[in-house]
């Protein structure tokens, strides 16, 4: 029974350690950035996610903590989580398309690509595979990989306070934008700020993730109807 407890006791010091451990974590952001060269040279196949949960699944197995710790729990109460959610869902898609991406696509002279999501158009099928995805590779996937992973990783790097925080905030919504680069320069952008909005969530929400994956799933979720009844401005 001692024995026991001991080996419990070392696995648990080991893996505090690792959780320190600054050359882990740089090793993690070569990983990443690899990720991202590979995908920007079109090696990666339908979506970077794929690659990226594992990698975060495993780093946090091996500092000894569960998603649990990174704020995939209910914001209070399932009803306050759905209803909190879904009000920043909807805030976050009306600032998107009469706020930044017309500012944006002033500003760059050019609109989003979203050229590939035309097929969309009146498409059941496509517009069906297109919600399944939104669910499960954008909202689920992207908020634990991104907000969840990511950008409690970088704040490790520093001090954890406010200013931590609020770098980290920047560096991983700009990672999240240069993930859409086949969006072009504005689609770029538009999910910088996108990724703010997520971000400030996130943190506003005491860290809780399924906020944020709410919000994430019901703004794409407009965006494909949108798409579906070709109603989305710039594919009019």
């Amino acid at each position: 029974m001692d024995e026991s407890i001991k080996e419990l006791e070392t696995g648990d010091s080991h893996r505090r350690r690792w959780r320190r451990n600054p050359l882990l974590a740089l090793c993690e952001f070569g990983a990443i950035a690899l990720i991202f060269w590979a995908d920007a040279h079109h090696h990666i196949y339908l979506s970077k996610t794929l690659y990226l949960f594992p990698l975060a699944w495993f780093s946090l197995w091996l500092r000894g903590l569960r998603w649990t710790d990174l704020g995939l729990v209910r914001f209070q109460n399932w009803r306050k989580t759905v209803l909190v959610g879904v009000s920043c869902g909807v805030a976050m898609e009306l600032f998107e398309l009469y706020m930044s991406q017309p500012i944006l696509t002033r500003w760059t002279g050019k609109a989003p690509d979203l050229e590939l999501f035309r097929a969309l158009h009146g498409n059941v099928t496509w517009t069906l595979i297109a919600m399944a995805g939104t669910w499960t590779l954008a909202a689920f996937g992207e908020e634990m990989v991104y907000w969840g992973y990511f950008m409690n990783r970088v704040t490790d790097l520093m001090r954890p306070n406010r200013t931590a925080w609020i770098v980290s905030l920047v560096v991983v919504s700009c990672a999240f934008g240069a993930s859409h680069i086949d969006q072009g320069i504005t689609g770029q952008l538009e999910n910088v700020v996108d990724g703010v909005f997520l971000g400030a969530i996130y943190l506003s929400c005491r860290r809780n993730l399924s906020v944020s994956i709410v919000a994430h799933g019901v703004a794409d979720t407009l965006d494909v109807l949108l798409l579906f009844f070709g109603l989305y401005p710039t594919l009019r």
